[in-house]
């Protein structure tokens, strides 16, 4: 282990332009098929033995034995990338910007599939006192990938579905634009919220528009309805306590004399415990129905469960801090203050096993930001990769 990071350095110039090749090819969740054959490919160019076709059918297990035999029937360590991109048009300008029309990197997804198979590559040539699982899942963004492939045996061993030996215990990282790079954060317990979605119709009576009181002004009753929901954060829930209730879109009417017939909005609900989770739910249901009727309306709402909180055990998350201190220096370990509202499908490895997931900083050197999560020129810092695939390593073979 003492020549890892040269070891990483000699295998930089490749895996950069693995992730560039990614970065060009996007593909959204459940169709990373060209993304799930370049990590079959790379995988069993260096020898890793792995399952695919998992995930809804673009995921892919890889799998490292223990270099003892006397090891062989240990649980594994388990290491996680996902792959899909997003609807974005991208903006970067790059050499390697995206080649698929309306579809990008703008996550960094390809960046997190670069690093795994980087810690693959790396750990094919190391002593690994246990085994060593790499999970390529497909769909992040919305489509509960990791959720697909847990059902689907992924982390159970040749037994459950999956490959090997079972895991005991899984890490994973995403790429943060407001950490520095080469330094990483994360801190035990919930790290990012469940994120529960929404679609309301809310049904009144059409009318001209001249004429209002002929009809039941479902705008009105929207309108409504929308500023009412904001006293869920500021009235139900502790002013200690997270939630965010957020309306993305509103679509309604045809002209500007017609009192429409509907109006439908959506939107998404973020929270950080389960207590607090279950509580927006209900009043959420309150008030939409509550109101709308008040205003001689109705109200059809159609709820969509979405992730689970992104909840780090405690000594899953002591053991990344203790790896990483020695790895990089405390000085570049940072402990996060506060959860991210943001939503994590990793959160579903976390509720079978022992699991830590970290914040990787792509915040270049000097800089008072960059492009963030999900913008249209976002691109993945290619300067925090030998972080990423170092941290992996240690964390696969650290006792």
């Amino acid at each position: 282990m003492s020549n890892i990071r040269q070891m990483i350095a000699s295998e930089l110039t490749g895996l950069r332009a693995i992730r560039h090749d990614l970065h060009r090819h996007p593909e959204l969740s459940f169709q990373e098929k060209r993304t799930s054959g370049v990590v079959q490919r790379e995988l069993g160019a260096m020898g890793v033995k792995f399952k695919a076709g998992l995930g809804g059918g673009t995921g892919v297990l890889g799998y490292l034995p223990a270099t003892d035999p006397a090891n062989a029937s240990r649980k594994a360590v388990g290491l996680r990338a996902d792959m899909d991109a997003l609807p974005i048009v991208e903006q970067t300008g790059k050499p390697y910007a995206s080649q698929s029309s309306g579809v990008m990197h703008a996550c960094g997804h390809d960046g997190h599939t670069t690093i795994l198979l980087g810690a693959a590559r790396i750990l094919s040539k190391l002593p690994r006192p246990r085994p060593v699982a790499f999970v390529f899942q497909p769909a992040e963004e919305g489509g509960g990938g990791a959720d697909v492939m847990c059902k689907e045996g992924a982390l159970a061993g040749d037994a459950g579905g999956g490959f090997g030996q079972p895991v005991e215990i899984m890490f994973g990282l995403h790429g943060w634009p407001t950490v520095e790079v080469g330094h990483v954060a994360t801190k035990p317990g919930p790290l990012l919220a469940a994120t529960d979605d929404f679609n309301v119709t809310i049904k009144g009576v059409q009318s001209h528009g001249a004429y209002p009181h002929y009809g039941s002004d479902p705008i009105l009753a929207t309108a409504h309805v929308i500023t009412a929901l904001q006293s869920i954060a500021s009235r139900n829930v502790s002013p200690l306590d997270s939630v965010v209730c957020t309306v993305g879109a509103v679509h309604a009417g045809t002209a500007n004399n017609i009192i429409p017939q509907e109006v439908q909005f959506i939107g998404t609900i973020r929270t950080l415990r389960a207590e607090t989770r279950t509580l927006a739910k209900r009043r959420f249901f309150e008030v939409v129905e509550s109101a709308a009727r008040s205003l001689g309306c109705s109200a059809h709402i159609d709820w969509h469960e979405g992730y689970p909180v992104t909840h780090n055990d405690p000594d899953a998350t002591e053991r990344f801090f203790s790896v990483a201190r020695a790895a990089l220096g405390g000085d570049r370990v940072d402990r996060t203050e506060h959860a991210t509202m943001g939503g994590e499908d990793f959160s579903y490895y976390g509720q079978r096993v022992p699991a830590c997931f970290f914040f990787l900083g792509l915040k270049p050197r000097n800089a008072d930001s960059c492009p963030t999560l999900h913008q249209p020129d976002f691109d993945f810092n290619d300067d925090a990769l030998p972080v990423g695939i170092e941290l992996m390593c240690r964390l696969a073979t650290t006792e």
